[in-house]
């Protein structure tokens, strides 16, 4: 699948212009549809239209289902398909004959963009839903040196980034600052749908004994789909918002902003950090 675009542009430097090439990140729509049982016989329901970065569709599928608890875990998945198979741009998931999803949910019909997953939920109550596997308690204590060097090797493993400089990542690093597995996305939101829709794959949730490393900011909706895999520790780049704050503290999260040039900004969980308070 296609991740990058070539276009040819003006560039201009000065009071110079000149014709180049420039490689851009490739945005496309997906459709996400849902087949499942119900007493009158399979139904099939489109449930998403999201714009993302092709490539991973299958993780950010199953991802998407998982963190918004419409499955609870891979045995719901008969089967998961491209139908669209000129443009890859619809995705059929079959859910096991067991799995109902609560359709009541499914009517309102998602609708999510490259920047935004969660336009129109105001308030945490709006979206509080079951996280079966994040309320767990740990003993956890990291460095501040192991969380330096996260965003450089993130950045490292961001090979769309590195050819177009406009693309989302995430990364999952054990408590050494090893990188496990990194997703990239013209949607923050969707590269964290990768990222533990692969985990899931992998049967790696939960994922309470790992970083979460963000590239840019930290919205409400990444610390929810954050909880649902388990993470207990996020760090970003960026800032967080007040509502991934609040979040992060009512769910008992580690939450870190501004993470770079070997300082970072700690907004909730300092627990689980060794640090020397002045």
């Amino acid at each position: 699948m296609q991740q990058a675009t070539t276009f040819n542009i003006i560039r201009v430097k000065g009071s110079k212009a000149q014709r180049a090439d420039d490689t851009i990140t490739t945005e496309e729509p997906l459709e996400l549809r849902l087949q499942y049982a119900t007493s009158a016989g399979r139904q099939r329901k489109s449930i998403s239209v999201t714009m993302r970065t092709p490539g991973n569709d299958a993780e950010l599928a199953i991802g998407f289902l998982y963190t918004e608890n419409i499955i609870s875990g891979l045995s719901d998945v008969k089967a998961l398909e491209h139908t669209d198979i000129k443009n890859n741009n619809v995705v059929m998931v079959t859910l096991a004959e067991n799995a109902v999803p609560d359709v009541a949910r499914l009517e309102r019909n998602f609708y999510t963009t490259s920047s935004c997953g969660v336009c129109g939920k105001a308030s945490i109550e709006s979206v509080r839903m079951s996280c079966p596997i994040a309320d767990t308690k740990d003993n956890i204590v990291i460095s501040c040196e192991t969380l330096f060097g996260l965003s450089e090797k993130l950045r490292n493993n961001q090979e769309v980034f590195a050819l177009t400089g406009g693309l989302h990542g995430c990364g999952i690093f054990d408590l050494s600052g090893n990188l496990i597995m990194a997703k990239e996305d013209a949607g923050r939101h969707n590269a964290l749908d990768k990222l533990i829709g692969a985990g899931l794959i992998a049967d790696m949730l939960p994922l309470n004994n790992h970083i979460l490393m963000l590239s840019g900011r930290i919205s409400f909706e990444l610390v929810q789909k954050a909880a649902m895999a388990g993470i207990k520790i996020i760090a970003a780049v960026g800032a967080p918002s007040s509502l991934a704050v609040e979040m992060a503290n009512e769910w008992g999260m580690t939450l870190i902003g501004f993470l770079r040039n070997e300082q970072f900004n700690v907004y909730a969980g300092a627990e689980r950090i060794d640090l020397k308070m002045e």
